[in-house]
């Protein structure tokens, strides 16, 4: 099969190519948002995974997402619908829905996103669902949580290194639970869309089979170096004032790398796991072991 895939150069891009080149012709389209563009189409299948993602630093200007994630997505799909190409896959984000929720995210839950990354994905998400598809046609949005793997950067990392220099988690009186994603079973789900026509077409969460607390991953990040996990459980009060000093001081600990850390945030994939009819390769704690071992080996 030939498939065209944008945002080749990214993390997930990487992978991804990598991950379906081995039994496909992966085709990367160069995919940036200019006026009045179109792209030409020619592979069995396409995958749009070219975006700006959070802006964790918040210096990205708004107008570059709605560019970005929303105008350069209708170009892209609107090729796509030209084209001969039979299967479009647009990987939006959990953050179209909500960017904090108290229960279990599905796909039934009603978006309401309040940053500009999430509201924009939501549009483009709004726009591929409006049109209407040719017969033939199938189309795909996929809603992972966070993504991780060899290559991955972010919080897990700052944990990692956090366990390797030998300091204690100190935030042990939280008690949350976060959904991630292997990226080796994004891989897997998007090689099952392209391969089989049983599958509807729609919206599709993406997470590993369960949810885990910050204090399991600390102690998962523990065992992939061999040590034992430090955990503290000081006052939630005495850590809730100390993150408003970080506010004012600029500290690494401060409101909102605590919230980050603590919050839960569940996300159900019943609904991929039921159709596809087969679990996960690989379970939560094999693939963040995965992606740790990665870590100490400068992946």
């Amino acid at each position: 099969m030939k498939i065209e895939l944008t945002g080749v150069t990214g993390f997930v891009g990487t992978n991804l190519q990598a991950y379906l080149n081995s039994s496909n012709e992966v085709l990367p389209i160069s995919a940036r948002y200019n006026s009045n563009q179109t792209f030409e189409i020619i592979g069995n299948a396409l995958i749009h995974l070219a975006g700006k993602a959070h802006d964790l630093k918040k210096v990205i200007n708004p107008q570059e997402y709605y560019e970005a994630n929303f105008e350069l997505t209708k170009q892209v799909f609107d090729s796509f619908l030209l084209s001969k190409a039979s299967v479009f896959i647009f990987i939006s984000t959990v953050k179209a829905v909500a960017d904090k929720f108290e229960g279990v995210l599905t796909e039934d839950t009603i978006p309401n996103p309040k940053t500009h990354y999430g509201i924009s994905k939501l549009q483009a998400e709004n726009y591929i669902l409006d049109q209407k598809l040719p017969e033939g046609k199938r189309v795909y949005i996929l809603r992972p949580c966070m993504i991780h793997g060899p290559g991955n950067k972010g919080n897990l990392n700052l944990l990692y290194t956090l366990v390797k220099k030998g300091f204690p988690w100190p935030l042990g009186a939280f008690e949350n639970q976060r959904s991630f994603l292997s990226i080796e079973n994004l891989c897997f789900v998007i090689q099952e869309l392209l391969n089989r026509n049983d599958i509807t077409s729609g919206i599709y969460n993406v997470a590993d089979e369960h949810s885990i607390s910050t204090n399991q991953l600390i102690k998962l990040l523990s065992k992939s170096q061999n040590r034992q996990p430090k955990i503290l459980s000081f006052p939630k009060k005495m850590i809730s004032f100390l993150a408003k000093i970080g506010d004012i001081l600029n500290l690494p600990l401060n409101t909102e790398r605590l919230q980050k850390l603590t919050e839960s945030y569940v996300v159900s994939n019943d609904k991929i796991i039921n159709v596809m009819g087969k679990p996960f390769p690989v379970s939560a704690e094999e693939g963040l072991i995965k992606t740790f071992n990665s870590f100490r080996n400068g992946q």
